[in-house]
């Protein structure tokens, strides 16, 4: 694949601290303004911490883009750089995080790097990736599984609760000083 290719890129988008929703959309932002084209946006959905030290809920989407001119690698640096921007300065997978941008899937390509694997290594295995991403590309095969994003949804263990999120006022304010 050349460097000038039209590329199309899967990234998933958490937050699970302050404004979560605001957070999100900061994220989306941030897409935009580092050149990627948003083409698609999932539902946000509510989900239970996997694997983490802590049990204050997620929110989740993801988003479908495009890009030129860019590897993977160059990607997932402007992805880093969004999350500085944002206010997120621990990496720990087990921390909270006021956004969380994951490079889900680069078109077809696989790799395996120090600073990246793609596909990404477990999305798979998660209910609260597998159900955003199933409604904006139900049918993308995973190249390494070949399976479609719905199989792979289908097939999973992960029984955690992934529910559509519907934003009322203050909420997550409201979340915060009750918690």
């Amino acid at each position: 694949m050349s460097e000038s290719e039209t590329i199309t890129a899967y990234i998933s988008l958490g937050s699970n601290l302050g404004d979560r929703a605001g957070n999100l959309l900061l994220g989306v932002r941030g897409l935009m303004e580092a050149s990627f084209g948003v083409t698609k946006l999932s539902a946000i959905y509510e989900t239970e911490p996997v694997g983490v030290d802590h049990d204050e809920p997620y929110l989740n989407m993801v988003a479908e883009v495009r890009a030129e001119s860019v590897t993977p690698t160059q990607m997932m640096a402007r992805m880093l750089r969004i999350e500085y921007l944002l206010g997120r300065r621990e990496k720990s997978q087990k921390m909270p995080r006021s956004i969380d941008l994951d490079l889900l899937f680069y078109s077809s390509v696989t790799m395996v790097t120090p600073f990246l694997t793609l596909p990404h290594p477990r999305l798979h295995k998660r209910s609260f990736v597998l159900v955003p991403l199933a409604e904006i590309a139900p049918e993308f095969v995973h190249p390494i599984l070949h399976k479609d994003i719905r199989a792979l949804h289908a097939e999973t263990n992960d029984a955690s609760d992934v529910t559509r999120w519907y934003p009322s006022p203050n909420s997550d304010r409201i979340r915060a000083s009750n918690g």
